[in-house]
């Protein structure tokens, strides 16, 4: 495959596995919008390969509460994204069956997990997280600064925590908020004499082309915002729009000249959605390409037959599941609810090495 898996690296201790010794994972996304291809071979591709090895309890939510800390004016937003999300991770693979999916703001234990924890981290060290700088640097809001935002490396982390996940699924630059929550979970643990809480390990891209794909546009982001994204929900006409508009080489401009495929987002992509047995093939047009001879138009026809393949049968399995939206509703109430046993427990557990489960001995 020429797109990138990520690497599995477990560090446990013996009480960490948790049923059947099964390690966990927790992954989710921010319901902002629809998902988009991006998401896919970033991350939820490999969510369901993970899923379908059996090897792991799987905790996948809808980070609504968190989306709500830079969109709490406009939560009409994130409510229709809860519906379309959970479509996508339903029609990409996702099995409710084999995966717990929930809405995070369903799991009160998350908030009051969160407050414990806020008493073990200082402002400075928030406001050092690389992650959370280059966010508040991104989202311009100055002076303003939502709290919820600010603090929500300590809300991540009580998602993590509240299911002892011993892996989580995340993008390079991520790597602070993995290293913030075992930080947290060992301050706990150190404050209270205990081993409740598991340090979490980050699962990491091996190929970072495919763990932050560009936009169409050749932009460094794919976002709704810029408009330079194609939708696990996109018809095939759209899809087919969106690829001929695509950015090539602009100095390409006869069929005769030669182009360069460095930059081109045609052949970016052709490189993380290619399979391998499409891999002479693409060698053998970016040769023809750089040697001149090669029209855009034939490049693009190329990776649109590439990207419907993939793109589909989740693309039908969307259009039967919306059928029902009802039952997507039910199942994400079923998984809240499983979910919040879970996260319960932990609670407990916390509560009971800080003291103050003051009425369970009565």
């Amino acid at each position: 495959m020429l797109y990138g898996f990520f690497v599995i690296k477990i560090r446990t201790s013996k009480r960490r596995l948790t049923v059947m010794n099964k390690p966990t994972i927790l992954t989710g996304d921010r319901p902002t919008g629809k998902l988009h291809i991006g998401h896919y071979v970033g991350s939820l591709k490999n969510r369901v390969l993970l899923q379908n090895t059996g090897k792991y309890n799987m905790f996948v939510f809808l980070a609504d509460q968190q989306a709500l800390t830079d969109h709490a004016k406009e939560p009409e937003k994130i409510i229709q994204s809860v519906g379309d999300v959970a479509l996508d991770y339903l029609a990409a693979g996702l099995d409710p069956e084999k995966s717990t999916i929930f809405i995070q703001s369903q799991i009160p234990e998350l908030a009051e997990l969160s407050m414990y924890y806020m008493n073990l981290v200082s402002l400075a060290r928030l406001e050092r997280n690389p992650t959370v700088k280059t966010e508040i640097a991104q989202k311009a809001f100055g002076e303003s600064i939502p709290a919820g935002f600010l603090v929500y490396p300590i809300a991540q982390a009580a998602d993590i925590t509240a299911f002892k996940a011993n892996l989580v699924p995340v993008g390079n630059d991520q790597k602070p908020m993995i290293e913030q929550c075992r930080e947290i979970a060992r301050s706990f643990n150190n404050a209270y004499h205990c081993d409740v809480l598991v340090e979490p390990e980050g699962l990491y891209p091996e190929n970072e082309a495919a763990g932050r794909l560009p936009g169409l546009d050749g932009n460094a982001k794919m976002s709704k915002s810029l408009g330079n994204g194609i939708y696990l929900a996109d018809d095939m006409d759209t899809l087919k729009k969106k690829v001929m508009s695509m950015y090539t080489d602009p100095d390409h401009i006869k069929v005769e000249d030669p182009g360069k495929i460095e930059g081109n987002m045609v052949f970016h992509y052709l490189d993380v959605f290619g399979r391998e047995e499409d891999a002479s093939t693409i060698a053998e047009m970016k040769e023809h390409y750089q040697a001149g001879g090669l029209g855009d138009v034939k490049t693009k026809r190329y990776l649109l037959d590439i990207l419907d393949r993939e793109l589909s049968p989740i693309r039908e399995r969307r259009i039967e599941f919306a059928k029902d939206m009802g039952a997507v509703y039910d199942m994400l109430q079923a998984g809240s609810e499983k979910a919040r046993a879970v996260a319960a427990n932990t609670l407990s557990e916390v509560k009971s090495a800080m003291g103050i489960n003051y009425f369970d001995a009565q």
